[in-house]
């Protein structure tokens, strides 16, 4: 596993929350329109296409208080520190992600897609789909922004008209979808499908996972790069 140090020193200082596991749903992620096999026959799901939008990154780091580079830097590494003793698994991560925080648009995609794709499975099987849709945007293949990834035609069965159905934002599947979408986005710990691509259900076979390399199967998900 890996962890970014300046992120972690912001999450040191926020209260631990404790997450429940809800039912959710499943569907395929597969290959974009610009990529060579984007003649393969798709699944039998298919949204409309709606227009990309420009990503901005935004910090998802505390401000550090007046003080000097030097107490700053002693600081977080204790805090850093302090932590990493305290985490060793993805859920005891997951619990030190503060909840109440407001999510740029490009995170709540990234979040939304998590928890319309992955919520009934497990943390892992959660990170994996947040990979996917994080790698793509950074491909040149595809979007070049979550919302771009998640709205793309054909990807997302639970995109209708271009829209997210409704969030049960006060659910505790909703405050993990969130807590995944920052680690992932902040790459505080590997995954098994760190260069995936593409993913389909177990219960799909799709012609177009032929021409790919498997790199792994998390609960009920099959990630390709």
């Amino acid at each position: 596993m890996k962890f970014h140090r300046a992120t972690l020193a912001a999450i040191a200082a926020t209260t631990v929350f404790t997450l429940s596991f809800a039912d959710g749903s499943g569907a395929n992620a597969q290959p974009g329109e610009n990529q060579p096999q984007a003649a393969l026959p798709l699944t039998e799901e298919t949204v409309p296409q709606v227009e990309n939008v420009q990503f901005v990154s935004e910090p998802l780091v505390q401000a550090i208080t007046e003080q000097s580079e030097d107490q700053a830097a002693d600081g977080n590494d204790a805090d850093v520190n302090a932590l990493l003793s305290n985490v060793g698994s993805l859920r005891q991560l997951v619990a030190t992600v503060p909840s109440g925080e407001k999510l740029s648009r490009q995170m709540k995609c990234l979040a939304g897609a998590i928890y319309f794709e992955s919520r009934g499975e497990p943390l892992a099987g959660q990170l994996a789909v947040a990979k996917v849709i994080i790698n793509r945007a950074e491909s040149s293949a595809f979007p070049s922004d979550y919302c771009g990834v998640v709205y793309q035609r054909s990807q997302f069965s639970f995109v209708r008209g271009g829209r997210m159905p409704h969030i049960r934002t006060a659910s505790a599947a909703w405050k993990r979808a969130k807590a995944i979408a920052r680690i992932a986005h902040e790459d505080l710990w590997e995954s098994k499908a760190d260069d995936a691509l593409y993913f389909h259900a177990r219960r799909v076979n799709p012609r177009w996972s032929r021409n790919r390399v498997a790199a792994a199967t998390i609960s009920s998900h099959v990630f390709y790069k």
